[in-house]
């Protein structure tokens, strides 16, 4: 079974859940990760997915973000990938820099890959999630899947699992462990032919409005202007300096919208060069940068 998801932490978790084995039972299975470091499970171990991590494909493209009727093998998206990510580099390294510039090439790589498996008759299974990059790659992905043959099976994250004690919500795949995915297998089902042709209509009309942003509202995927979630920072960002780190960290924790930290991060870097943000302590770190609302600004 070959596995599809859309971001790269949830794709990691997927491929140590896929290439974990049980050494021994003290309370609980004992793990050993590919990399060999001995790890018992912090969350509750629901087995590990058949397969190796070769059967992971990740398709990082952030199709929730910028134009996309540029091809996604275009200059521009790999430059928007390349930007986000850069974003969060302090101090410029050379080497991972350019590491960094080639992953829109690896993620091409990665759907050349998918393209072969399809074409050698595998069966597909897709996680994804109602997160805007999440649900924008699937619906992107089933546009391709129109020109296969091949079983397609689904598993969407539910909107919250409930456990002996607790009830468990998460915003997307990466917020789940490794140890917690073979869990979700009771929420797989197979993708009829009519839904691919359904969701692939979809992608489409998005494809046609082409707005900066998409998001997901009242379940519906949509195209929203840029400065969609700016309010998100107005909420909470006051005259009292605050790390940058912190305030994004307060968004993602309050509002569970699926977006990742380098937009917030590239909205606050906007807002400075405008002079609507102030840096009262800058660092090399953009993230350790201390911040408040600029005095022009009215509150």
């Amino acid at each position: 079974m070959i596995e599809v998801l859309f971001g790269e932490s949830e794709a990691a978790s997927m491929k140590a859940a896929k290439s974990m084995e049980i050494v021994g039972y003290a309370n609980g299975p004992t793990s050993v990760l590919v990399t060999g470091k001995e790890t018992p499970p912090e969350r509750t171990f629901a087995g590990w997915v058949e397969g190796t991590s070769e059967d992971v494909v990740c398709l990082g493209f952030m199709l929730d973000i910028g134009n996309i009727k540029e091809p996604i093998d275009s200059p521009y998206r790999k430059n928007l990938i390349y930007s986000m990510y850069a974003q969060n580099q302090y101090v410029k390294n050379p080497k991972i820099d350019q590491e960094l510039k080639l992953t829109g090439e690896v993620y091409l790589n990665e759907l050349l890959r998918l393209k072969e498996y399809l074409e050698n008759g595998e069966t597909i299974r897709v996680w994804y999630s109602d997160a805007p990059y999440s649900i924008c790659g699937f619906y992107s992905l089933c546009r391709i899947l129109q020109k296969y043959k091949n079983k397609i099976h689904i598993v969407k994250l539910p909107e919250y699992v409930v456990k002996k004690t607790s009830i468990c919500s998460y915003r997307n795949w990466g917020e789940v462990s490794a140890e917690e995915f073979a869990g979700f297998l009771a929420y797989e089902r197979v993708l009829t032919k009519e839904e691919v042709r359904m969701y692939a209509l979809l992608w489409t009309e998005l494809t046609e409005d082409n707005s900066p942003l998409r998001a997901v509202i009242n379940g519906k995927v949509t195209g929203v202007p840029e400065d969609f979630y700016d309010f998100l920072i107005w909420k909470r960002l006051t005259r009292k300096p605050i790390k940058e780190a912190r305030l994004i960290g307060d968004i993602l924790g309050c509002f569970q919208i699926g977006m990742g930290d380098w937009w917030f991060a590239r909205r606050i870097e906007h807002f400075i060069q405008q002079d609507k943000i102030k840096v009262i302590n800058d660092s090399e770190n953009k993230y350790a940068r201390l911040i408040c609302i600029a005095d022009t600004i009215s509150v």
